[in-house]
């Protein structure tokens, strides 16, 4: 399967990096969640893997992209500088600090904020989701923090990301099934739809590990941070299907089964393991999904079965009317899949001791 793995990545890698202008969710020249989060993946595939060229690509994106972001301080559109830090400890460009400090001090002192204190989901559409608060803002905008904490040695971003993280835990997680749900709206005190909608957890349960590790050192972490991790991880491997995958609304098999979120938890689940949070038990259902999403990679590199773009839906059947169609999420979210099992020490062992 190593070959297979391989194969797969470099056909993913060149599908992202080709040229689909105009596309909505291939486009990767433009600078908001969408792209960051496809970059964001491919830098993690260059590292991870050693491929020179996929780190050179991610540097070369960013001076063709960087003037884009100038307008665009929104939550949503945070996803690209995380790969700064990293980029500028391989370059040392002043630059790539610079506008990372500067971006981290709009997100501590002028991003909009719920009265809990969370990051208010902005985007950059014009529509406007007044104090609420949305699952992916941890993959888009927190990550970031830590990962600058991390390079800088601020202990300031490491507690903003710490409270950032537990406070999104807090709010999203539902304390019967231990799944988290879209969102969350502080004006009516309530979860909107309630759905447990997957790509939602995948954000975040493929999110805390690094952002603990990132931050161990700076920021005390609370017990109650690795509860809810294991308690949503738990959650989610116990409505995992047969074949690997999850269904786009977690707790409702009636709905479609989705890739992107599917790759992601299982890369969580890696994560967690590697980091400590979770147990070796973990392994088997994240192999599982290898199995399933790589029969899901078509011979150009394309990812199939991924929902498009989904705001809060108001109802289970929205979410699962949801158009499925690559994008680059989809094309990430898989790629740092099949990274982490190339990459990771559980998945080595996993493999010695078959």
């Amino acid at each position: 399967m190593t070959g297979q793995m391989t194969d797969a990545m470099s056909r993913i890698y060149s599908c992202m990096t080709g040229d689909h202008q105009g596309i909505w969710g291939m486009d990767i020249n433009h600078w908001d969640w969408v792209p960051g989060v496809g970059v964001i993946s491919i830098l993690d595939y260059g590292e991870k893997i050693g491929q020179a060229e996929a780190i050179h690509y991610v540097q070369t994106w960013v001076e063709r992209n960087k003037h884009k972001a100038d307008a665009l301080n929104v939550i949503n559109a945070m996803a690209p500088y995380a790969v700064f830090p990293a980029l500028y400890r391989r370059t040392g460009e002043k630059w790539l600090l610079a506008k990372s400090q500067e971006i981290a001090q709009w997100m501590l002192y002028e991003a909009p904020r719920t009265r809990e204190r969370a990051f208010e989901h902005t985007v950059t559409e014009a529509v406007e989701f007044r104090e609420q608060v949305w699952a992916d803002t941890v993959f888009m905008a927190v990550l970031f923090l830590a990962r600058l904490a991390k390079l800088t040695g601020d202990k300031q971003l490491a507690e903003e990301a710490l409270e950032q993280t537990m406070l999104h835990l807090q709010l999203l997680q539902d304390t019967n099934t231990g799944l988290l749900y879209h969102g969350w709206n502080c004006e009516a005190g309530n979860h909107l739809s309630a759905v447990h909608w997957a790509r939602a957890n995948a954000w975040i349960v493929m999110s805390v590990p690094e952002i603990m590790t990132e931050i161990s050192g700076l920021a005390v972490i609370p017990a109650e941070l690795y509860e809810r991790y294991r308690t949503l991880a738990a959650a989610l491997r116990s409505c995992q299907a047969a074949d690997g995958l999850w269904h786009t609304v977690l707790d409702r098999v009636d709905t479609y089964k989705e890739t992107s979120a599917s790759a992601g938890i299982a890369c969580g689940f890696l994560r967690g393991i590697d980091a400590g949070l979770l147990d070796v038990s973990f392994m088997e259902p994240a192999e599982r999904t290898l199995t399933g999403v790589l029969s899901l990679i078509n011979p150009v590199g394309e990812v199939a079965g991924v929902s498009g773009g989904t705001p809060i839906m108001p109802s289970v059947d929205a979410y699962n009317q949801i158009k499925i169609y690559p994008t680059l999420y989809g094309q990430g979210l898989t790629l740092q899949l099949l990274t982490q099992f190339k990459y990771s020490s559980a998945s080595e062992q996993a493999t010695e001791g078959k």
